[in-house]
């Protein structure tokens, strides 16, 4: 799948013959303007806001040992895969302003990181679902089937996948000079153009949108039902967690997807137009950018979210910051000394199921 930045600069001067007028270059320069405006700048606020969350989360996950589970594994690969993909953005950021400078090789090295984060997120918050539906649906423990190793096995499966599934980007990305300026970009071979197009749009779509979100629906329902049948008192607290997940993932990706399958009808010319495919290239870079602010948010869902993980937050802050700041916010919290180390036995001597990120 091409990026934003990509469909930018491949755009800019396309002067391609549209269907209704024959005699008339269609004109793409505007899609451009309006791209500088705003990519370089949304760009450089994701991985300012992404990058020190995913960092935190997977700090705390490894100080604290949380990957001898299958839910902290898979919380784990998803904060690599966020982390992989907003190392990304100040490259797409500078070049979206300006052009490429780093060569053919790091045009490849940079694009296959873009591509494993940002179609391996989408890949592990589908195991995350799966893993809180059979903890919470069917009772299954850490210790029968959710095991560190099931776990393991499991992320390299999704690690091949999102591999496989960015296998032609990878190998059909490469710099070239258009109209004077260096860009990176997937140039798929001129005789399969179509085929690979519509192949990469189908697998963004299908993979990359429909599976997951179908996914995400049987598993939520699922535990939503199990959840109401409950008498746990962190069951309200708990379908509020579902709700957010399930909404931001649709709100986020739902967009983009749409698009893109406009996009398909396009390139099969059953939808055509100039105008049209101006609009199309200009909703691709807004939606696809909308896209990307899920990665600062998924350290908020899946992690910041849950009890045990803030109070291992909280624990690092103690360790980090200042005493006269930890005694005025202990103080502003109503937490004494005592009272904490208390809280962190009591929490920290249960075992680490999917609770601990609900």
């Amino acid at each position: 799948m091409m990026n934003a930045t990509e469909k930018l600069h491949i755009t800019s001067s396309d002067y391609g013959y549209d269907y209704e007028d024959l005699f008339s270059p269609c004109d793409k320069g505007s899609a451009k303007k309006i791209g500088d405006s705003y990519l370089p700048v949304l760009y450089s606020l994701v991985f300012v806001f992404g990058l020190p969350g995913n960092v935190l989360v997977l700090w705390i996950l490894l100080k604290y040992a949380w990957l001898k589970n299958m839910t902290g594994i898979y919380v784990f690969n998803l904060a690599l895969c966020d982390l992989l993909f907003a190392i990304t953005l100040p490259f797409w950021a500078y070049f979206a302003a300006n052009e490429w400078i780093w060569g053919d090789a790091f045009c490849k090295i940079i694009n296959v990181c873009y591509m494993l984060g940002y179609s391996g997120g989408v890949m592990f918050i589908i195991l995350i679902s799966i893993d809180r539906y059979l903890a919470i649906v069917h009772a299954v423990s850490p210790v029968r089937a959710r095991t560190a190793r099931c776990g393991i096995i499991s992320s390299v499966v999704m690690w091949c996948v999102a591999t496989f599934t960015s296998l032609p980007t990878m190998i059909y990305n490469k710099i070239d000079n258009i109209d004077g300026r260096i860009v990176c970009h997937t140039s798929f071979p001129s005789e399969t153009l179509l085929r690979w197009k519509l192949l990469s749009l189908f697998s963004a779509n299908v993979l990359g949108f429909f599976i997951p979100f179908a996914v995400m629906v049987f598993c939520y329902t699922g535990i939503i039902q199990t959840l109401l049948k409950s008498k746990s008192y962190k069951k309200h607290r708990a379908l509020k967690v579902i709700f957010i997940v399930v909404t931001v993932f649709f709100v986020f990706w739902t967009p983009h997807n749409i698009v893109m399958f406009l996009e398909s009808l396009r390139e099969l010319h059953i939808l055509t137009g100039c105008e049209f495919s101006i609009r199309l290239i200009i909703a691709q870079q807004i939606t696809e950018s909308i896209t990307f602010v899920h990665c600062c948010l998924n350290p908020i869902i899946y992690a910041f979210l849950g009890e045990k993980f803030r109070l291992h937050l909280r624990r690092v802050c103690h360790a980090c910051l200042p005493s006269c700041i930890i005694y005025e916010l202990r103080d502003r919290l109503h937490f004494a000394p005592r009272d904490f180390t208390t809280l962190y036995r009591s929490q920290s001597s249960g075992s680490h199921d999917s609770s601990t990120f609900m």
